[in-house]
């Protein structure tokens, strides 16, 4: 699986995966409107009207921003909790989203943050990842179980075909809470979970990577140039440009002289681009040609990042 995503990156040259993390807020009120006739006739008695039209206009949403930027992007991200707030029709767009960014050729990552141990972490990994109700390509996991919670995953990895990133060093602020803190022989935690996730990539190896990833945040560009060097198969996917922050500089150290090793995650700067000022002209109904516009903007400011990356590295042998 990590080398269909490195195919997909290089045919594309663009390290980007779009975050469909669709808050109702970015969803145009046209969308919504339309979404009203799900709640029409007979309402299932396991949901409510309000969820039924939410549902349906974040399906028709994340349609529109798909048929947008495929082209452009070798992969999606949508975000399950965004969907689980509005129970089981939610959980239907989500689905039905998944199927669709697949039938376009995109790669999957379900962003689930799973982590359990034992029977409860593998129930999570065949759901998310063995194809028998979800059937993302990649998911998310959180490895402070242990071992217990991760393992469940890579044998289903294994038996499947598929790739997991484990959290490491997140991008949120707090982050440093408990990842920062240092441990007796001086390091903090979040390199010893780094060390781990290069110990069980290593029984998962597809060429120079392996299908076990890692989740490290852009805004941590110092803590991410620690961790390379700890995980150098390891595949990395960055969340946190451009809206939280980061900028396409802040990212050249994650990725390897070949220029790959890291996909970089953009979310709302490219669903809701239209309410950027340097979108507006789009407006509310150009919504999905405005991300498409931002996703192209942004695979060309890490285009010219990498190059710089690739032009310091080569100045050094």
């Amino acid at each position: 699986m990590i080398q269909k995503l490195i195919r997909e990156i290089t045919k594309k040259d663009a390290p980007v995966v779009v975050g469909l993390d669709p808050n109702l807020s970015f969803i145009p009120g046209k969308l919504l409107e339309e979404a009203k006739s799900a709640g029409e006739g007979e309402i299932p008695a396991y949901c409510e009207k309000e969820n039924l039209i939410a549902a349906e206009a974040v399906w028709q949403f994340n349609k529109a921003i798909v048929d947008a930027v495929y082209e452009l992007v070798p992969a999606v991200k949508p975000q399950v909790a965004m969907y689980e707030q509005f129970g089981i029709p939610g959980m239907i767009a989500y689905k039905k989203t998944v199927a669709y960014c697949r039938s376009k050729g995109l790669i999957v990552i379900g962003d689930v943050k799973r982590g359990d141990i034992g029977s409860t972490s593998e129930a999570y990994a065949r759901g998310h990842l063995a194809g028998t109700a979800f059937d993302v390509d990649f998911a998310t996991v959180n490895p402070y179980l242990g071992s217990d919670g991760v393992k469940p995953f890579i044998d289903v990895c294994k038996e499947h075909d598929k790739g997991i990133f484990v959290l490491v060093k997140t991008s949120n602020p707090s982050s440093g809470e408990f990842q920062d803190v240092l441990t007796g022989d001086g390091r903090a935690i979040y390199e010893l979970v780094g060390q781990k996730v290069s110990e069980w990539g290593s029984d998962c190896m597809e060429g120079v990577y392996s299908n076990v990833g890692a989740v490290v945040g852009a805004t941590y560009p110092e803590q991410a140039a620690i961790l390379r060097r700890l995980m150098p198969h390891t595949f990395i996917l960055a969340p946190g440009y451009g809206a939280q922050g980061a900028s396409a500089n802040d990212l050249s150290g994650f990725f390897d002289p070949d220029g790959l090793g890291a996909i970089v995650n953009s979310s709302r700067g490219i669903i809701a681009a239209y309410k950027k000022d340097k979108y507006r002209e789009f407006g509310e109904e150009g919504f999905a040609d405005a991300a498409r516009a931002a996703a192209a903007d942004m695979i060309e400011d890490l285009r010219g990042a990498i190059h710089g990356h690739r032009t310091v590295w080569n100045s050094m042998r």
